[in-house]
């Protein structure tokens, strides 16, 4: 029985069963399907950007392309290396808009706009976090990112251990936020029941509800909660943790 991502040993013939990631293979006598690898990938993220992982099926993907199932193991040889390459694909685009980023002075201003950027990419994509700089050989944009911001950290005085660390840190942050920046709103909210605002007002309102004694500092911030602005939030939060580095560079 061929599963929604899975094709069976029956219908695809031993050949099909040699598989190596993310490369075409030839046989003689067969055609296969006018993709190519940067189509499948490309057509991978829009899946993923409009349904979530959940929506990301072989046979979804296939359907996009005009080809069969069967097409798909041409280019990769799982859903997971797919996402894999849908999460590289996503930094090969920051790379792009990132390219003039390394010639300021300033580097841990440099690493702020590089990360800023890479949080404006995935922040709506929470299924890249999972994915990204997987340890497969398939990441090779994921790498040079990490790379770029390294780059700038070693024009600081900061032992090399201090500047992993450093990276690691930046890195973390901005995929954990922009992971939880990323999740659905509730029902309500998605299909225009409730607008956003009422949304926000009934959540202060229901802190404010809660006992301010054993809640007190939810209490304290309840009004900046249901005003504050997600990015602006996320840009205080960078700044606190480059400030921190940049004192220990003493710069």
């Amino acid at each position: 029985m061929t599963t929604d991502d899975e094709v069976s040993d029956a219908s695809r013939g031993p050949a099909d069963l040699v598989r190596r990631r993310g490369g075409g293979r030839r046989q003689s006598g067969r055609q296969r399907s006018s993709h190519s690898l940067d189509a499948v990938v490309s057509e991978a993220v829009a899946l993923l950007d409009e349904g979530g992982e959940a929506a990301l099926t072989f046979r979804a993907l296939a359907a996009r392309l005009g080809g069969g199932v069967g097409s798909i193991y041409w280019y990769v040889s799982s859903k997971d290396e797919l996402l894999e390459r849908a999460a590289d694909h996503v930094l090969g685009g920051v790379l792009t808009a990132t390219s003039h980023v390394g010639h300021g002075k300033d580097p841990i201003a440099e690493v702020r706009e590089l990360a800023i950027a890479f949080y404006a990419a995935t922040v709506n994509r929470p299924w890249l976090g999972a994915y990204f700089l997987q340890d497969t050989g398939t990441q090779t944009n994921g790498l040079m990112f990490f790379d770029r911001v390294g780059r700038e950290l070693m024009r600081l005085d900061l032992t090399p251990r201090q500047q992993l660390d450093a990276v690691s840190a930046v890195m973390a942050y901005v995929v954990g936020v922009a992971a939880d920046r990323g999740q659905d709103p509730p029902p309500e909210v998605r299909d225009g029941t409730v607008p956003v605002d009422e949304f926000v007002s009934e959540f202060r309102a229901s802190i404010l509800a809660m006992d301010e004694h054993d809640f007190p500092f939810l209490h304290h911030i309840a009004d900046e909660f249901a005003a504050h602005d997600d990015a602006e939030q996320f840009r205080a939060g960078l700044d606190l943790l480059l400030a921190g580095l940049r004192q220990q560079a003493g710069a």
